[in-house]
């Protein structure tokens, strides 16, 4: 595969250019993270839209800093949001798979294409990310974190009807198609919870991938781990009260 992406692209199976993938990417204060991985994610071919979701460090100079769709919300509006704007951004512009990527460091630009290569082949509209499909992939969940994610899929499965092995990972890829028919209104972190309702309103075909999630030294140092599954179950709980 040319770096540009031009050629038949044999890492996502069939002949694709893989500029017509592209990698939203939602980011909040990660200026210590963002940088690296969209250069990561360029030198793989993938066309690259950014949403500063308000950010208050120096993130925007350093998405500024590479040949990306740079988009910057004025204010801080929620990842949710971030993605909504990133996936219209991205149908505008003629992508034909969109890929959904956390700016923090969690998510490998190496398995894009394990996630796209369904779509492309025309096995699913939808690929979802799990960290509990391989073990060693669960091994690295830390243990707390685990449990709350447990208790998530459970909610969710009675919230959405849709039981997966991994309700809240948010790295996942959409058919052009698929996204369309996708409308996110929820802009915190419930919005994990409405795609999925989405996904089955639309009755597109989901498949689930494995993938790993780094929980690195920076992600534990800002506390995400435990403060998103904590608030993920809590999302849960008041739509499945007040739906």
């Amino acid at each position: 595969m040319k770096p540009n992406g031009s050629a038949c692209d044999t890492v996502i199976g069939l002949c694709m250019d893989r500029a017509a993938v592209f990698v939203i990417v939602p980011c909040y204060n990660e200026e210590r993270t963002v940088g690296g991985l969209l250069e990561a994610l360029l030198s793989h071919g993938y066309t690259v839209v950014v949403v500063d979701d308000g950010s208050q460090d120096h993130s925007w100079r350093a998405i500024c800093a590479v040949p990306v769709h740079a988009i910057r919300h004025p204010f801080n509006l929620g990842q949710g949001a971030a993605l909504q704007t990133g996936m219209l951004h991205a149908l505008r512009n003629g992508a034909e798979v969109i890929v959904h990527f956390d700016a923090d460091g969690q998510h490998a630009a190496e398995q894009v294409g394990d996630l796209v290569r369904p779509i492309v082949d025309g096995e699913a509209d939808v690929v979802l990310g799990s960290r509990f499909l391989r073990k060693t992939d669960s091994e690295l969940v830390p243990f707390v974190t685990a449990l709350m994610l447990k208790a998530g899929i459970v909610i969710n499965g009675l919230v959405t009807g849709m039981w997966l092995s991994d309700t809240h990972n948010g790295f996942r890829a959409l058919s052009a198609w698929a996204a369309s028919a996708i409308r996110l209104r929820e802009s915190g972190f419930a919005h994990a919870t409405e795609i999925l309702a989405e996904i089955r309103r639309a009755r597109l075909r989901t498949k689930e991938c494995p993938v790993t999630i780094r929980y690195t030294d920076y992600a534990r140092i800002k506390g995400q781990p435990m403060r998103n599954a904590v608030n993920i179950v809590v999302d849960l709980c008041l739509r499945k009260l007040f739906r």
